[in-house]
Formats: C-alpha cells, structure tokens, sequence
C-alpha cells in the first residue's frame, strides 16, 4: 500500500507480525486502538496506532469524541480530505441508511476509522520492514514477543441467533418474494453468539487455520473485528477500481474428492446464475462512478481455493471519472451487491423484515482509506467483539433454484473455521500471555 504515505520513514529488520501484533495488543493498558490489516497469505502487513478517531453510532458521527456533520461517508470523506490514512470499518447498517432506509440498532459502532500516526509495513515476501510515520520523530512501538500460546484454548459455547427450522421458513420467504417478483436474489443471513472472548488469541488462532489475503485485526471504541475475509470489495488506486464479489462456496475436500468438489462449484447451475447475478448488479454499481465503456468484466466464475472452502470469484474493473475519489465510489456502491442481493433496496428491505437481529460489522467493510485510493475488503468470515461477547455473521445467497437444506448446510460450513477459533476470555488466551 504504497499509497499510504509518510512524513517519515526508515527501514528496520524484519519483524514477525503476529509477534508484533501481540506486543501492541497488550502496550499500556490493553485497551488502545490498534490496527493490523494482515496479508496472511503472504504479502504486505500494515501494523500501527492512531492519532484522531472517527466513530458514528445510529446515524451520529464524532470525530475524537466531537460531533461531526452528515453521514457516515460524509464524516470519513471529511476526515480523509484532512490527509493520512485511515483504518477502520463501515458497518452494514450504515449502508441500509444509506438507501434510506431505517436500520435497527447495532451494539457496535456503524463505523469506526483510526487515523494512522505511527505504523510498520512488513512484506513477508521480501523478509522487509519499514517504520512509518505522519511525524518527524516516530513514537516508540514495543518490541515484538512470540506468541506460542494459542492453539490449545479451550472450546467456546456458541448458541445460534436461528434454529435450523427458523432459517429454513426465512429461506421459504425468500422464494416466495422471488416468485412473486420483489427481488431475485437475497443473501440471507444468521449469526452465532457466545460470551466474552480473547480477540488476540481468537484471531491468531484463526489465522493459523484459515488464511486470507485480507485479514485483519482492528480494536477501535471498544470493539474488535478479527477478520480473515477472502473477498475484496473496492480497491482503488490510480484512477482504477475493482471488485471481487464471492458467490458460491464448496467444502474442501481430499485428493480427487477436492477437485470434484471444485469442479461442481464452477458447473453449478445455481452458483454460477447467483454469481453472474451479482456480476451484473456491481456492473451498475461502478458505472455510476466510471468513465463511460470503462468497465468490464475482467474475470467470471473463477475458482478459488482456500484452506477450508474453494469459492467461485468473478472480478470487475473500471476507470473512474475525473474528481471521483474513495468515499464517492463507496457511496455508489455500499452495501455490497454480494452481501444485499438485487434488486438492492428492495431486497434490503424483505430482509430486515426476514432477519432476526442487526448483522452489525458484518457484512460491511473494513480496510484503509485515503483521500485518493482505498483498499477495503468485506466483512465475511469474521468475529466482531466486546466485553460483552462475540457474534460471527453467516450468510447465503437465495434464488429460486436453491435447496433450502443444502443453504442451511453452506451458514454451517462457513461458520465452523470461525467458532473453532473462539478463545473464551481467560482460556490460555491473555493468562499465558500475563504469566509469559
């Protein structure tokens, strides 16, 4: 992310990022706000404290505890044009207000973005790190410390905000909104709950088993989102932007039984119609912000692979018109097409009648955020947390052809990696780290 930018910079020894990551985690008090956008696949890292605090509850935005006018994307275009980069999520309840729409209330901020004062950029691929800063003298971050303690935490209660029974008549509204023309496509969702946990431990353990090359880890206002999301929603550098929506999701397999597996997502009748659908929606989505015949489709029905799903990917791009910045493409754009279904309003709107609770951080996005470019990924297969618990948001896209039993089965398989990562709060978590 060269586009981040610096006052000051100098290059210092490469630095293990989780070890990194736990050391900021618990500096001080342990309750700083801190960033890590983690490439754990391999790539580049961000790591690093703030400076200013943008927050915005129910609709109300503060910029370091001030009240700031507007909307969400008009207190964070307001808070980008100040300069630096900024860290941080916008929430999926931001976006139904955006529709004009009323959301019900979430417990957690709909937007919450840490403006970067001191930070470290490690590229595992090159074995790198440069210290970075909007200030002439950097401020000090800890030394890094291994953390070995993870893995063996003990299993967390998880309750599910719907009982199969419950999901399956949602999925039996939605088909019958299909046949009666309100929409085509409705990603549903549900959530699991449970009680306090360790974010630290929880994500590192995560990321040990289900790497993504958009993870993260972000505590900010007193909520932590650990996120090992595989989907890419906006990027936007050099006047060029591009989304990667992901429908379509298979069980990994073993030897040939995994590549059957792969090969039945990409010739999925349903899969690929639910894909092409949301191709379609996100076409006109960038089009609104695009030099016109600019944007195209520059991959359909890909198949990607991941250590626990293989997913079907398709890609679109485009050129983005003069004096069009980040926050005016999000604005085009959000709520994602992927997470909402089309037609976009109006199927928000049978799902907030469908769903059972606020998704909250998820199904929105997170990532960094300039005054020119963005890179900002979905909010899927994450953890959102607090002192009061934890939620893991799941969901499926809904079309006629779907088999309600096979959807009901694809919330479970996307929620396994994610609740046997869930370090319960005084697990082998933060008491070996205090004992370490």
């Amino acid at each position: 992310m060269p586009w981040l930018g610096a006052a000051s910079w100098q290059d210092i020894p490469y630095v293990d990022p989780a070890g990194l990551a736990t050391a900021l985690w618990d500096a001080g008090d342990g309750t700083r706000d801190v960033v890590w956008l983690d490439s754990a696949s391999g790539g580049r890292h961000v790591l690093g404290v703030g400076d200013a605090t943008l927050v915005v509850r129910e609709g109300a935005a503060t910029r370091d505890g001030e009240p700031v006018a507007g909307d969400a994307l008009d207190a964070l275009e307001a808070a980008t044009a100040d300069g630096g980069a900024w860290v941080g999520w916008l929430g999926y309840e931001a976006g139904v207000r955006l529709l004009g729409l009323a959301p019900a209330p979430s417990p957690h901020p709909d937007a919450a973005w840490m403006r970067l004062s001191t930070w470290i950029v490690i590229d595992d691929d090159t074995r790198t790190a440069q210290l970075q800063s909007r200030r002439a003298t950097p401020e000090p971050l800890p030394a890094a410390v291994l953390p070995p303690w993870y893995a063996d935490a003990p299993p967390a209660t998880v309750r599910w905000r719907d009982e199969p029974e419950a999901y399956l008549a949602a999925i039996a509204a939605c088909q019958r909104a299909i046949r009666e023309g309100d929409s085509y496509l409705l990603c549903l969702t549900t959530a699991v709950e449970t009680g306090p946990i360790d974010p630290l431990a929880t994500y590192l353990r995560l990321r040990a088993t289900a790497r993504a090359h958009h993870g993260g880890l972000l505590r900010i206002a007193g909520t932590t989102l650990a996120s090992a999301s595989p989907e890419r929603f906006l990027r936007l550098e050099d006047g060029r932007v591009q989304t990667s929506p992901i429908k379509g999701t298979r069980r990994r397999g073993t030897g040939a039984d995994d590549a059957a597996l792969a090969e039945e997502l990409r010739t999925s009748e349903k899969e690929r119609a639910e894909n092409v659908m949301i191709v379609d929606l996100c076409r006109n989505d960038l089009q609104r912000v695009c030099e016109p015949g600019s944007v195209a489709v520059t991959s359909l029905l890909a198949v990607e692979t991941y250590p626990t799903v293989h997913q079907l990917v398709s890609t679109i791009a485009g050129t983005v018109r003069e004096g069009v910045g980040p926050v005016d493409v999000l604005r085009a754009t959000f709520p994602a097409g992927s997470m909402t279904g089309a037609p976009k309003r109006r199927t928000v709107e049978l799902l907030q009648a469908l769903e059972t609770g606020p998704r909250g951080v998820y199904a929105g996005c997170f990532g960094a955020i300039t005054a020119d470019a963005c890179d900002v990924a979905m909010v899927i297969r994450s953890i959102v947390a607090d002192a009061h618990g934890a939620t893991i948001g799941i969901g499926g896209g809904i079309t006629a052809l779907s088999v309600p039993e096979e959807e009901v089965d694809e919330v479970a398989l996307k929620a396994e990696a994610l609740v046997r990562a869930l370090v319960p709060l005084g697990g082998s978590g933060q008491a070996a780290r205090d004992s370490a």
